[in-house]
């Protein structure tokens, strides 16, 4: 949300406390509160006050959170306003019913500062908010040399605004977003973890992940089979005891396992998902997740052939245009430079310019360079940056290029 806009709240809750605290909250950052101390009348002073959102505890005397949110749904003249829930249940009953009523957003008391305005901004814009954790392919990298675009290997997330968490890939990113998650006392879990594909950096940081060993949180793996080996299977192969002494039925939340194939299913309310099969040795899938109209993009790794390679093949970069055709973001393995490409063809990743060609070709609004080779530094990383860049401005392409670096949120 933009910093210069100031926005209406109208708060309703029968914890005078409650009420004083998510004031101080909603005026630090310059917005005007009209907090209502109970449910009592609460409804014809909303109507009359018109904010732009309407924060409602759920356990009230009279009225409760619940019925308050089903009545001014009922009112077709409280233009607009989004409604969240805020409530010390984090029961999933309790959530799913009030998302049934009409409500917006959900958050569970006691109201954490650090996070709170960021959760109601998501809710307020109804946005999708992606967040790099690992941007490294191979290998992690610690040092100096990768100090500003960080040094963790492949993991992304994904929140939208009725709490789908969506996370991609489990390099050793996802230890960072592990530890986030748990400073940010994020509790009863429920999200998808999308693989891409097994090779190492893309799995072998998942038994770090602390959510999954906490009973209450609820995690579906995807990611596609290879033969006979299932999802389940190559998961549970690098925890057999051998490789790492904790194993998978040590987990304590709930964990179940999906194969896919290229398909298009349903995630949610009003998400899609759909998945590419990929150019790169074994099964790799690429992701694409649609909502409301926007999309993001998560296609790595994949070798995308110079035309004069006796690999081209048409039938795969048509597919593979249309498949990302009007994204708003495209995250893609862009692991070499052209020049260092020459000599790592049929290795299964892509340089610049050819990603370049591709994310012009399919009128994506934003590419987001990734999966870099360990053996490049951030220096390395601005200048691959600086060729896409200068390659799409020869093209005068509407399509902007970046370079996320660990913890950089993007929000569509």
């Amino acid at each position: 949300m933009p910093q210069n806009r100031k926005l209406t709240f109208f708060v309703v809750d029968d914890d005078p406390d409650v009420l004083a605290f998510t004031r101080s909250l909603l005026e630090a950052e310059g917005h005007a509160v009209i907090d209502h101390l109970g449910s009592a009348t609460a409804l014809a002073e909303i109507l009359a006050a018109k904010p732009d959102c309407v924060l409602i505890d759920l356990m009230m005397p009279g009225t409760d959170g619940l019925e308050l949110c089903k009545q001014l749904n009922e009112q077709k003249d409280r233009h607009g306003a989004r409604i969240v829930i805020i409530s010390g249940k984090a029961y999933e009953a309790d959530r799913t019913r009030a998302y049934d009523l009409g409500a917006h957003g959900y958050i569970v008391k006691p109201l954490n500062a650090a996070t709170f305005m960021d959760k109601l901004y998501r809710v307020i814009d109804d946005e999708m908010e992606v967040t790099f954790w690992g941007v490294r392919g191979t290998l992690p990298v610690p040092g100096e040399k990768s100090l500003r675009y960080g040094g963790n290997t492949s993991c992304v997330s994904l929140e939208l605004a009725k709490d789908q968490f969506f996370i991609f890939d489990a390099g050793t990113g996802i230890k960072a977003l592990s530890d986030h998650l748990i400073a940010t006392r994020r509790q009863r879990m429920e999200a998808k973890i999308f693989i891409s594909h097994p090779h190492w950096d893309h799995i072998n940081a998942l038994p770090f992940f602390g959510p999954l060993y906490i009973p209450g949180n609820e995690f579906e793996i995807l990611g596609t089979s290879h033969g006979n080996i299932n999802m389940r299977q190559m998961i549970s192969a690098q925890m057999d005891g051998i490789f790492f002494p904790i194993r998978l039925k040590q987990f304590g939340a709930r964990v179940y396992f999906r194969d896919l194939e290229e398909e298009t299913f349903s995630a949610g309310d009003g998400i899609t998902v759909r998945t590419k099969l990929l150019n790169h040795p074994g099964k790799c899938l690429g992701y694409r997740v649609e909502y409301r109209g926007r999309s993001v993009c998560y296609v790595t790794d994949h070798e995308f052939d110079f035309e004069r390679s006796e690999f081209y093949n048409p039938f795969y970069v048509k597919n593979l245009t249309t498949f990302l055709q009007g994204a708003d973001l495209l995250i893609t393995d862009t692991t070499y430079t052209d020049q260092e490409y020459q000599s790592k063809l049929g290795w299964g990743h892509s340089c610049v310019s050819r990603i370049v060609d591709l994310a012009h070709e399919a009128e994506v609004k934003t590419l987001l360079l990734f999966h870099h080779d360990p053996d490049q530094t951030d220096d390395d990383i601005d200048r691959k940056l600086e060729q896409a860049q200068a390659r799409l401005a020869e093209k005068s392409s509407a399509t902007r290029c970046l370079a996320p670096a660990e913890r950089q949120v993007f929000k569509v």
